[in-house]
């Protein structure tokens, strides 16, 4: 029964599911609120993620106010959105000012993309508050750990700020309207900390990535005072068919990356939740996912196997370098939702662009990316590999307007303005400003860009349109060029969408590219990641997964995707040079070559 897996034992009224993208946090977030429910408690289940797909999973449109789930006695839900969180937050900051000329500047101070940070994560104080205290439990589905990182942080943040700051303005209005925040601030930065209030479910594969990332999370959020943490394992195959070689070969690397998990991992707490033949879409398979002999049985799919793939409808990622190595330069940006391999498809393809000879820089705005690893050596000779380095950014972008803007003030007026740029927002000005210059850099060169989780992405995209606006209002007629106009521009940027072939990432990915369009931002092409399809496996299990992939797979040839590609499953990691030229020409349908 789901009742033998330690984490679901009495833990604590507010529990955080968070890990690396794709993980199967939601998975886990939606199944455990579910468990509780049925245990006769009233649960909270809220999602902090930007690209939230909650609203698929449990089968009704959410918004930012708790509805009652049909089928789920006891069991609610919310998505915090943070245009409706920023646009409420600008009213309550305005409602505080008479003058009407203050009011004006105000609201121009609150046009950024820090405003609509700070205006999620105000939503966000209020739920660890006493705002929804009629709730058992709140159970979070936090968004991929760099963003959530950033969101735990800042009860702290703004707390030390907002105490040291007496004065002034941000770009999120007057201090003293923050003031009025410190206190509550304070509790919310308690109660996150407090190990019996605050419980922190660390959702991880058994992948060597993934488990580095989660060792990473936990030793940031310990520093962050979270110290209440639980891991779970997630997806763990146990192999049907023992003889079958990509079967044998997928258990002896998860196998093996649990052997070789970080030391302070395996000292935590630890339950481990089987991989399952179907899509974690719905309340039937919600409810089976804990439970170690599920009752649910997903429909069987329809139509062959894919264990031959059509090289026309379904041609290598090689495809897509020699197309763009014609253009000679160009941004290319990787999105997609966490956790379905943009990293190593955007170090594949800049491997694959110096390989023809092209000079490339990789780079990325992922807060928890680590491209290095990926490589796994030193770059080859052509390749520039660096990161978006939010503190880094923010030091740098804090010199510079204290030596342009700060020239002729007096000690006094320097010491004021070093004091306001030290609001913790500023870290998403100086970010945005690193990204303008790496979206201008591509004029003249390669630049390979490994976006953030969707979510993210989209938040800078906001901050790249509303800039983008600035300028068209200061200057009118004047010719200018913005991010935004570069990013709309075919010649200057293809956007790749990196996806799986699974239900809510293809569903993510077409969010995605609706958002991008609305943006006047046309993906260039799509990518399916890590397919069993073409794999010939004989396993059970894994045949059942393949047939759900079939249907996916058409989801995307039948008109999402002007151009595609497709990455089969490696049993080796694709890592360094070797790992990556082998996604770029893979053997499709060849016996898989056994992990050491």
């Amino acid at each position: 029964m789901a009742s033998t897996l330690d984490w679901l034992q009495n833990p604590q009224r507010l529990v955080f599911f968070t890990g690396k993208g794709g993980v199967g946090k939601t998975s886990l977030a939606c199944a455990s609120a579910l468990h509780w429910a049925t245990q006769g408690q009233k649960v909270l289940l809220v999602s902090t993620d930007p690209a939230s797909n909650l609203d698929e999973m449990l089968g009704i449109e959410l918004c930012d106010r708790a509805q009652s789930i049909p089928d789920a006695p006891g069991l609610w839900a919310l998505n915090i959105n943070p245009e409706t969180a920023a646009e409420q937050y600008r009213q309550r900051v305005l409602g505080k000012l008479d003058d009407p000329a203050d009011q004006l500047r105000v609201r121009e101070q609150l046009s950024g993309a820090c405003t609509t940070e700070i205006a999620a994560f105000d939503e966000f104080v209020g739920l660890l508050a006493d705002d929804h205290a009629a709730f058992d439990r709140v159970v979070f589905d936090t968004a991929p750990t760099g963003h959530t990182l950033r969101l735990l942080s800042l009860p702290q943040a703004w707390s030390g700020f907002l105490a040291e700051h007496e004065g002034g303005a941000s770009c999120l209005g007057p201090h003293s309207g923050l003031k009025m925040q410190e206190q509550r601030f304070r509790a919310a930065f308690r109660r996150l900390t407090d190990p019996a209030q605050t419980v922190v479910v660390l959702v991880t594969r058994a992948d060597l990535s993934a488990l580095l990332e989660a060792s990473r999370s936990h030793s940031e959020l310990v520093a962050l005072g979270l110290a209440q943490q639980h891991l779970v394992v997630n997806g763990v195959f146990r192999a049907e068919d023992p003889g079958d070689p990509v079967a044998q070969a997928l258990r002896q690397k998860e196998q093996a990356a649990l052997r070789d998990m970080p030391a302070p991992l395996a000292r935590l707490p630890q339950d481990q939740v089987e991989l399952r033949d179907y899509d974690m879409v719905g309340l039937p398979a919600l409810r089976a996912l804990l439970e170690p002999q599920p009752p649910f049985l997903a429909p069987a799919p329809d139509g062959p196997l894919l264990n031959t793939l059509d090289a026309e409808r379904w041609p290598p990622l090689s495809t897509l370098v020699d197309e763009l190595a014609q253009q000679g330069h160009g941004l290319i940006m990787v999105m997609g939702k966490g956790g379905v391999g943009k990293t190593t498809v955007a170090a594949a393809l800049a491997l694959g662009l110096v390989q023809r000879g092209h000079a490339v820089h990789l780079t990325t705005t992922d807060p928890a990316a680590h491209v290095k690893d990926t490589l796994g050596e030193a770059p080859p000779a052509g390749l520039r590999v660096d990161r978006i380095d939010p503190k880094a950014e923010t030091e740098a972008y804090i010199h510079k307007v204290l030596s342009t803007k700060g020239q002729g003030l007096s000690a006094e007026a320097l010491a004021f303005m070093e004091e306001d740029l030290r609001s913790p927002c500023t870290e998403e000005v100086a970010v945005f400003h690193a990204f303008s210059r790496t979206v201008a850099e591509a004029r003249h060169t390669f630049v390979v860009m490994d976006t953030a989780p969707t979510g993210h992405t989209l938040l800078l995209m906001d901050a790249t349109g509303a800039y983008h606006r600035q300028m068209a209002k200061e200057l009118g007629a004047t010719r200018f060029v913005t991010p935004l106009m570069r990013l709309q521009d075919p010649q200057h940027t293809q956007v790749i969408l990196v996806t799986l072939a699974e239900t809510t990432p293809i569903s993510e990915a077409c969010a995605l590219q609706d958002d991008l369009r609305r943006a006047k931002i046309e993906p260039w092409a799509w990518v399916v990641n890590r397919t069993l399809s073409g794999s010939g496996t004989r396993d059970p299990l894994l045949q059942r997964r393949q047939h759900h992939e079939v249907q996916q797979l058409e989801r995307v040839a039948k008109g999402m995707a002007n151009r595609r590609a497709l990455v089969p499953w490696q049993a080796v990691p694709p890592v360094g040079s070797a790992g990556l030229s082998a996604l770029l020409e893979p053997r499709v349908g060849a016996e898989p070559d056994l992990p050491v």
